[in-house]
């Protein structure tokens, strides 16, 4: 039974198009919410739109602070925040040269630095709002190999959804951020098949999964539901691992 969690509430989700941010846009509709679902892939948002008439979509370029700004400015009320929008860089610091580690950062922190300012003030002046980050369980949680831009950047979501949790806990503003392992998205599905043997690369990630499987998108967007509801109304400023038992 579907208990309407997010009833009378507006959701924006960037990313949404596909993987985690679909399932969570399409998660949080289900939950009663008004959703906007923004990405900068026009024919995903068709395809979620014809799939989910009742969600708004809406193009939107993260690292493009002016639509950022007037996009904010078409949305009324705003209740959650869901900064989904990421990129994955593979290699060590040597492979990273100065502009692949600036769009890293670019994408995966300053765009939820943009997209905080932009509609923080909104969710102050209605009396409170919740704010979710996408970091990763690959942070200062843990490392991986030749994950040195990427888990950088993770880390410095966790320290900016900690940071704003703090600062503005007295608005009543919760900021949350959700941390998974190898989740099973469109962007896996294409890493693992550029890699030469995407059947034995496949075998690789499930093998390390103590729970014998990679998450789904699913998985990440039931637990932003929960997030996103009151009936998380005491929990802020926390990173949520989401990693079938990985850094148990």
């Amino acid at each position: 039974m579907n208990r309407q969690r997010l009833e009378s509430k507006t959701a924006i989700v960037t990313a949404a198009g596909q993987g985690i941010g679909r399932a969570t846009a399409c998660a949080f509709a289900d939950e009663g919410a008004t959703v906007w679902a923004t990405d900068i892939n026009e024919e995903s948002l068709n395809s979620l739109a014809r799939e989910r008439p009742e969600i708004q979509v809406r193009h939107l370029d993260v690292t493009d602070a002016p639509e950022i700004r007037n996009f904010a400015g078409e949305v009324g009320t705003i209740d959650i925040l869901f900064n989904c929008a990421g990129f994955v860089h593979q290699g060590t610091i040597l492979d990273c040269d100065e502009k692949t580690w600036d769009y890293s950062f670019d994408v995966n922190i300053k765009s939820m630095y943009r997209m905080i300012r932009a509609f923080l003030p909104k969710m102050i002046s209605q009396g409170g709002g919740n704010i979710i980050n996408m970091s990763s369980a690959v942070s200062s949680l843990r490392s991986k190999p030749y994950r040195c831009a990427y888990g950088s950047t993770k880390g410095a979501v966790i320290a900016l959804s900690k940071s704003v949790a703090t600062d503005f806990a007295g608005q009543r503003i919760r900021c949350n951020a959700i941390c998974p392992t190898v989740v099973d998205t469109p962007s896996l599905q294409g890493r693992i098949a550029a890699s030469g043997d995407p059947e034995a690369t496949l075998r690789s990630f499930v093998e390390q999964q103590p729970l014998g499987r990679m998450g789904t998108p699913r998985d990440v967007a039931l637990l932003a539901v929960f997030l996103a509801s009151d009936e998380s109304s005491f929990i802020t400023g926390t990173a949520n691992l989401v990693d079938g038992g990985k850094l148990a």
